[in-house]
């Protein structure tokens, strides 16, 4: 039985109590923090980078989880300096040359994670399952934060999980980003996540304190 984990958008921080919200997440046991990084070009927006990491590692011992949304992000993982414990997810529709970005990631020691956009076929892990230690599922078109969950994802978190299972691969975890809400969130882990990119729709949901939230979104996955 995989681990149930929860991965805090770090976009969707307010960076005026960053210290303390990082106390938080330690108090809370809160296992990698989300960053997004985005280059106007995969997707038409600019988020998080390389200083930002390297600033947050400073800041935490809670490993990060490094979500790339580049072109071609095979020559570029080096930029990142991945370590040991960190996942770092590269889009298989980004790059000719899904494996090459795969194998940049492990040369760290670091957890090599693929992800896929809503539409884009189970099949094209078919050979790099023994690169991975983990799919990400984007179940919103990625590029922006606060968008409504595409409903057919829940069918392709099941089928994921189906098809890891099925082929030898039952250790691969399931990570899940895109209006993770806690309702949505039930859903997903039913449906065989367990990796859950939580931003605005659960823990930084503005209805109640984020520790209450984390609760929550516990309560919700177990």
């Amino acid at each position: 039985m995989l681990k149930q984990q929860i991965s805090p958008s770090m976009m969707c921080a307010d960076y005026r109590g960053f210290t303390e919200l990082l106390k938080t997440f330690e108090d809370t046991g809160i296992e990698y923090l989300h960053i997004d990084v985005m280059d106007g070009v995969f997707v038409k927006n600019y988020t998080l980078g390389t200083d930002f990491c390297e600033r947050l590692r400073a800041m935490t011992d809670i490993p990060l989880d490094i979500h790339l949304m580049i072109t071609e992000p095979e020559w570029k993982i080096d930029w990142f300096r991945p370590r040991a414990g960190e996942y770092v997810s590269v889009h298989a529709e980004a790059t000719n040359h899904l494996q090459r970005a795969l194998a940049a990631i492990r040369k760290y020691d670091a957890k090599p994670m693929a992800a896929l956009n809503p539409s884009t076929p189970l099949s094209v892990l078919d050979y790099v399952l023994d690169d991975i230690d983990a799919v990400l599922l984007m179940t919103v078109n990625p590029g922006f934060a606060g968008q409504k969950l595409i409903p057919q994802t829940l069918k392709k978190i099941t089928d994921c999980r189906r098809y890891l299972d099925e082929r030898g691969y039952s250790k691969i975890e399931i990570e899940v980003d895109g209006n993770v809400s806690f309702e949505n969130a039930k859903k997903m882990y039913e449906a065989g996540a367990n990796i859950y990119v939580a931003g605005t729709s659960s823990v930084f949901w503005n209805g109640a304190d984020i520790p209450a939230n984390i609760v929550k979104l516990r309560e919700m996955t177990k």
